[in-house]
């Protein structure tokens, strides 16, 4: 019996189960929207806040709850800037972000390397430890860190923050590596090895390539991560001209009456960089999460 031979009633129920489904699955999604754009809004209003407050007055701060005031005032920013030795504290900021990604875009990509395709005594055993450095807290090693970087004389200089902020991204980034340089078909290594390439060899000029998403995802994560360290500057430096941002925005929390205006102020100088770097290389991060492999 056909479809169309089908009793009417019958036709009729699986239209109707057809239409309910839908409806279902159109509520679903509707209501999945609905909660994302609560989400996004809960998360992005913090930023209208603090961007608000850094084009008003402090008594406009204090006394009016609305994000933005009108008109806007471009003073605070002046006023930010003169407070602070803005230009300065953001080459230190930039010194420090920048030297902790050259070290890890140097270093542990070859770990990844290492343990995604070649074979040495207990690998599994280290990448074992590797894995369960994810979940050290980072408080718990800062005094060794501080210790040890005063054995070592770098207290003072920025190699007291750049070393340590590498390392700990160490254990993140070589899993992240070793799971991209994993997910390459096995025959591009063969193929290197057949052209006479050698492992450092088919590193550099295959691997390192093919892995331009994974490689922004590790230095967005850790610039994102020096960028905004504070603790180790403020313990391992005492000179106000090698402050980096986060710790000369605590100079204006210092005083006896605080301008909530200029600490927004600081506070949007210092989140720009990063937002704007992000913007910039979305596609790659999510690819690089993704593990995808973009020739």
């Amino acid at each position: 019996m056909t479809t169309t031979q089908l009793p009417r009633s019958i036709r009729s129920g699986k239209s109707n189960t057809a239409e309910r489904n839908a409806v279902k699955r159109a509520s679903l999604r509707v209501i999945i929207i609905v909660l994302l754009l609560v989400y996004a809004v809960v998360s992005v209003f913090p930023f209208f806040i603090m961007l608000g407050g850094a084009l008003k007055t402090n008594q406009q701060v204090l006394t009016n709850p609305f994000p933005f005031s009108s008109p806007p005032t471009m003073q605070t920013l002046i006023d930010t800037f003169e407070a602070l030795n803005v230009p300065l504290l953001l080459f230190n900021s930039a010194v420090i972000a920048v030297g902790s990604c050259l070290v890890i875009l140097i270093v542990f990509p070859l770990a990844g390397y290492a343990f995604a395709l070649l074979q040495f005594p207990l690998k599994r055993t280290l990448f074992a430890i590797l894995v369960g450095a994810l979940f050290v807290p980072g408080v718990t090693v800062l005094l060794p860190l501080v210790i040890l970087d005063q054995a070592l004389g770098l207290n003072g200089t920025p190699l007291a923050v750049i070393f340590p902020v590498a390392c700990g991204a160490g254990p993140i980034a070589i899993v992240l590596m070793r799971s991209y340089y994993a997910s390459i078909p096995h025959e591009v290594h063969e193929a290197a090895v057949l052209d006479g390439c050698s492992e450092i060899g088919i590193f550099w000029r295959v691997y390192f390539p093919l892995s331009r998403a994974a490689l922004v995802t590790i230095t967005i994560l850790n610039f994102v991560a020096a960028w905004n360290e504070y603790v180790l500057p403020t313990l391992t430096n005492d000179d106000p001209t090698k402050f980096p941002l986060p710790v000369g925005l605590q100079s204006l929390l210092s005083s006896n009456v605080v301008q909530w205006n200029q600490v927004m102020a600081a506070a949007l100088i210092i989140v720009i960089p990063i937002t704007v770097l992000f913007i910039g290389l979305q596609r790659f991060f999510i690819n690089g999460l993704q593990g995808s492999v973009k020739g």
